[in-house]
């Protein structure tokens, strides 16, 4: 009955079990569920935020998963991905969890800082391939779509030639305003970039919202104090992220290590996150399409509400 019953809703909580089981005339203790649950491959888990779908992103997944499903290995290596995110200095991306003794929670080492606003933020634009990290740089203003330009221009193609991209590179980035504007996609057209058309909801297949997640663990263990020093901390852990840890294997990491290992996406990682997603949407259009007009795909967990690509 209790495997049963979470495995129709993953949301009942241990109380609820407790009293289901006592209406049945089952007496048993939430260590007990736990317990018997865990026997059955059950833990509880954090739901993961995953971004809302329209059936029309569905089927534009479907269509970039099924167009690029047998793209050789070569191809991925060849695309500089691209994106920006947000770094606090003192929030949600700090550490939480600490070992400690009993009564020592008030020691300063087993404590996190915290002020109002969570002591302020910066902007990062960054970029990378499967060679290793390009450039990275803070946005001090509101971007807009003229600075979004200015950025590409100082920084893209010099990342391209540091990275020693292959004739005929690919750049891909998010459909964000600011990046599917006319004028960029001018701009883009005149400087002869070719770039990778994206599927508008779909932070969880570029690789980089896992590499973000990698910086912001990396800095957060550093626990800057200031702003400045937040800046130059990122820049530092950027470059100090090889191109032999991005892109290890899958299969080699363990279970413990599943949030580093979400970073390493090389080629073959990005084909296998292709193709399964070609299964997952192929089944949600059968089973959701016409009884919801909403549902969602799940994503990395390292995904922020203010990364999340706008809806085109």
């Amino acid at each position: 009955m209790i495997t049963r019953t979470v495995s129709k809703n993953p949301r009942t909580t241990r109380g609820d079990l407790v009293n289901d089981l006592q209406r049945a005339g089952t007496k048993v203790t939430k260590a007990t569920i736990s317990n018997t649950l865990r026997r059955q491959g059950l833990k509880s888990c954090s739901a993961r935020r995953v971004p809302l779908l329209k059936p029309v992103h569905v089927q534009a997944r479907l269509k970039f998963a099924r167009e690029h499903l047998d793209d050789p290995e070569e191809d991925w290596e060849n695309v500089i991905w691209s994106d920006e995110t947000k770094i606090e200095l003192f929030g949600k991306n700090s550490t939480r969890r600490v070992w400690r003794r009993k009564n020592a929670e008030l020691h300063p080492k087993n404590t996190i800082p915290t002020v109002k606003h969570r002591g302020g933020n910066i902007m990062l634009w960054g970029c990378f391939s499967a060679k290793g990290p390009g450039r990275l740089i803070r946005v001090k203003e509101r971007m807009n779509g003229a600075m979004y330009r200015e950025i590409l221009s100082d920084n893209l193609l010099p990342s391209a030639r540091a990275l020693k991209m292959k004739r005929g590179w690919v750049f891909q980035h998010d459909n964000d305003p600011k990046h599917t504007a006319r004028t960029t996609k001018e701009w883009l057209r005149k400087k002869h970039f070719k770039v990778l058309e994206w599927p508008s909801q779909s932070p969880d297949l570029n690789p980089i919202e896992n590499l973000w997640r990698e910086l912001k663990v990396r800095v957060a263990q550093r626990q800057p104090q200031n702003i400045t020093a937040l800046e130059e901390i990122c820049m530092e852990e950027w470059a100090k992220i090889p191109a032999t840890i991005l892109f290890r294997d899958h299969k080699s990491k363990s279970e413990i290590m599943s949030a580093i290992d979400d970073v390493q996406l090389g080629p073959n990682t990005v084909a296998r996150r292709v193709s399964a997603l070609s299964v997952d949407a192929m089944g949600q259009l059968e089973r959701d399409m016409v009884r919801c007009k909403w549902f969602s795909i799940q994503c990395d967990e390292s995904v922020d509400a203010s990364d999340t690509a706008q809806l085109s």
